[in-house]
């Protein structure tokens, strides 16, 4: 062999022996930064007495576009007064712990929150949902509202105006929410670039009848899924999230754990154990899909115990200083739309019904269904509304169960695979939810048995008492009979 060609493959051997060297230990460092944090996440997790008992402060993790924030406006809204919100819900983008009465902290922080807060006093409530129609919807929404900037003329003229207004409004925009902050003004960038491409080709447009592939108008599903901020952001992002390990984690060594995992799936499995040790200490774990039942086990889980709360006759809520009351006044409804319904006010009015102050604290749980019933009806339309006016600007892009249906399977296959933790922590939610249900039924049932064994009972005094009655009775008139023939005899 030529000598000069040995001497270039001893070069490459000699490349690969240390890039394998390098390889391994990287891997051998991210193993061992993955298990420290696991091992101090575990033992800093302080198993409740009864978790199933709602403690001071209720923390609402909520894990974006599984439902929450119908949850927030139409039960939670409705349960605690504004004034015992603590300021970091949608209203607020700080969270003071200095304030000790609120009672109520919902966002979409992750469990790092937590860390901020009085564990042994803070119960932690979430919702999950099938991780492919979560990403699908993450998608969707992140276009909806990236849409709403296209009535400017171009993207310096829509990002100068979502600076003005959210220097000027007292809401919070969606633009500064996790992980919105991160995906609208990704899309918005790219929606306004495809629409300066069909403007500067004319009426040359590609036809396509699906509408999650009309490059023309919006960036691809397997384009987007693909996306190394999708891969950040999106993907097992639930998992992360109640892990604490987002991009917007309090956890100083959150970042380098999330990205050992993403770089090497084998150590997801140390974080998913983290995560479900979460739930399950959780007070209510409920499923998006399961939207019914999830809703009734809320109201009799959380909202009864709240209701007991509130009507608790020296409890420290009725103490909370009118000072107070007035610093956390109530906000715009949806403060969280606050900035885009300037920018589309056909599509964004929201009735009052969706969401106002806390109803009287004497409610029933029958009575805070009811009101849940009519407020998620308000809500939805209010939201369809919004979708309709904001998709019109990438027509003909419509997003619909029905064009889901048109997605092809390798794309569905894909979106698995890069969210395998989350389709993990899914199924553990859905056997947790189910056994809650199941234990629901039985509680019920036994109640059922024990209120027909005391019905039964019941019924045989009655008929008893009844027999001795009318026994009586007839004892009373046959002796008067008596005594009246001995009389006439």
């Amino acid at each position: 062999m030529d000598p000069t060609l040995k001497l270039c493959a001893f070069f490459l051997v000699l490349v690969g022996l240390v890039n394998g060297s390098f390889a391994e230990n990287d891997f051998s460092q991210c193993e061992s930064v993955v298990k420290r944090w696991t091992r101090t996440s575990l033992d800093e997790e302080t198993t409740k007495e009864d978790k199933h008992m709602l403690r001071d402060l209720l923390f609402f993790l909520h894990v974006p576009r599984t439902g929450g924030r119908t949850y927030f406006h139409c039960f939670l809204k409705k349960l605690y007064p504004s004034y015992l919100e603590c300021p970091r819900s949608y209203d607020k983008l700080r969270f003071d712990p200095s304030k000790p009465k609120c009672r109520l902290l919902v966002t979409h922080d992750d469990y790092s929150m937590t860390s901020k807060l009085p564990r042994e006093r803070t119960s932690v409530v979430t919702i999950l949902r099938d991780p492919v129609d979560r990403v699908f919807s993450t998608y969707e929404f992140s276009i909806e509202v990236a849409a709403r900037f296209l009535v400017h003329p171009n993207l310096t003229s829509a990002t100068k105006m979502a600076l003005r207004l959210s220097s000027k409004t007292k809401g919070v925009s969606t633009l500064d929410i996790w992980p919105w902050k991160y995906l609208v003004p990704w899309m918005r960038e790219d929606l306004f670039a495809r629409r300066d491409a069909r403007y500067s080709r004319g009426q040359n447009i590609n036809e396509s009848n699906d509408s999650y592939d009309m490059e023309d108008f919006a960036m691809p599903l397997q384009e987007y899924i693909n996306d190394p901020v999708a891969v950040d952001v999106v993907h097992n992002g639930a998992t992360f999230q109640v892990a604490g390990l987002t991009n917007n984690s309090y956890i100083a060594e959150a970042h380098e754990v999330r990205h050992c995992v993403q770089k090497y799936k084998t150590l997801g499995k140390y974080v998913l154990q983290v995560a479900k040790k979460r739930l399950d200490d959780m007070l209510y774990v409920g499923l998006t899909e399961e939207h019914r039942e999830s809703a009734t086990k809320f109201a009799n889980v959380v909202g009864t115990q709240v209701i007991s709360q509130l009507n608790a006759p020296k409890s420290s809520l009725e103490t909370t200083d009118n000072t107070e009351r007035s610093s956390f006044s109530n906000s715009d409804l949806d403060s969280i739309e606050h900035q885009n319904s300037t920018l589309n006010r056909e599509g964004s009015e929201v009735t009052s019904s969706e969401g106002g102050e806390a109803t009287e604290s004497n409610m029933t749980v029958g009575e805070l269904m009811d009101a849940y019933e009519l407020c998620i009806a308000n809500l939805r339309k209010a939201q369809s509304r919004r979708r309709i006016a904001s998709l019109k600007r990438i027509s003909p892009v419509n997003f619909t169960k029905e064009a889901r249906l048109q997605v092809p399977e390798e794309v569905l296959h894909e979106i698995r695979s890069l969210n395998d933790l989350d389709l993990q922590l899914y199924e553990y939610a859905r056997a947790i939810f189910n056994k809650q249900h199941k234990t629901s039924l039985l509680i019920n049932e036994d109640s059922w048995d024990n209120f027909s064994s005391a019905y039964g009972l019941w019924r045989v005094v009655t008929l008893a008492i009844t027999f001795v009655f009318f026994f009586f009775i007839f004892l009373l008139i046959v002796n008067a009979r008596r005594r009246t023939w001995k009389v006439k005899k």
